[in-house]
């Protein structure tokens, strides 16, 4: 069993809704990634992703966006995420890892070494936005042969032809979308989110994640009525923004356990 799918079977037996949390690698400097890792963990996060930074990250926000610009002017590559997540195990830390980041920096890295890397160095899965099923045959097959979860996007828009195909090939969980939009901290959940996951939901016994717009503790609430994780991102980002450099760690780690329920 993966991590990400015995961390699943984990929050059902105590019947919780988990919390998946995002931070950009790199961001806001190099030495400060492994810091906010393990403050996540510290914050009883239950999935972690890692944003690998890239030029042109269309599904997010100004927050992301921002924040993927300043790694790359730092220095961030995949290699440093790949490094980051290795030390994040050298160092104990067991809760599932995830790379979010767009295909070309994959591609351009090599798709079989990418999946072999991943293995390597710890990563559980990977979500890219601009990957359709339609495309992802050659790296499905990579990360199955080792053991990487390959973590697919749907959206409210997604006609059932390709709800159908993401259920067929997806690993891990599925990633829903909660609106038609890019990422950022939102004031209420969309009407639209339960008609669509239910949609999904005949199709598949994976667990499901809404993410994009949630940013707070009523919104983790909420999704735990509809599906088995939150994914919160873009608030995260804006919190070390506006957070000093000395402090960002105890911060993140407090809000996320409220957003955890304490």
């Amino acid at each position: 069993m993966s991590r990400i799918s015995a961390r699943f079977h984990e929050l059902k037996m105590r019947n919780e809704v988990g919390l998946a949390t995002y931070i950009t690698a790199g961001y806001p400097d190099l030495e400060a990634t492994p810091r906010l890792v393990r403050a996540l963990v510290e914050g009883v996060a239950d999935i972690i992703e890692l944003g690998v930074p890239f030029s042109d990250p269309l599904a997010d926000g100004a927050t992301i966006q921002r924040a993927s610009f300043r790694a790359l002017e730092n220095g961030a590559t995949l290699g440093y995420c790949l490094e980051v997540t290795r030390r994040a195990r050298e160092g104990g830390i067991e809760a599932p890892l995830i790379f979010m980041g767009y295909y070309n920096p994959f591609l351009q890295y090599g798709l079989e070494r990418l999946a072999r890397d991943c293995q390597s160095a710890g990563v559980d899965g990977l979500i890219i936005p601009d990957l359709p099923p339609e495309e992802a045959g050659e790296l499905a097959g990579y990360c199955r042969a080792n053991g990487v979860d390959l973590i697919f996007m749907l959206a409210p828009t997604s006609t059932e032809e390709r709800i159908v195909r993401v259920c067929q090939m997806a690993s891990g969980f599925i990633y829903c979308v909660s609106l038609t939009g890019v990422t950022g901290a939102r004031a209420s959940l969309s009407p639209a989110v339960a008609p669509f996951l239910a949609r999904v939901r005949r199709h598949t016994d994976l667990p499901l994640a809404v993410g994009f717009g949630i940013s707070t503790r009523e919104h983790v609430e909420e999704v735990s009525r509809l599906a088995e994780a939150a994914v919160v991102g873009s608030v995260l980002i804006d919190l070390i923004d506006r957070t000093p450099q000395e402090e960002q760690a105890a911060i993140v780690a407090s809000f996320v356990r409220e957003l955890k329920g304490g």
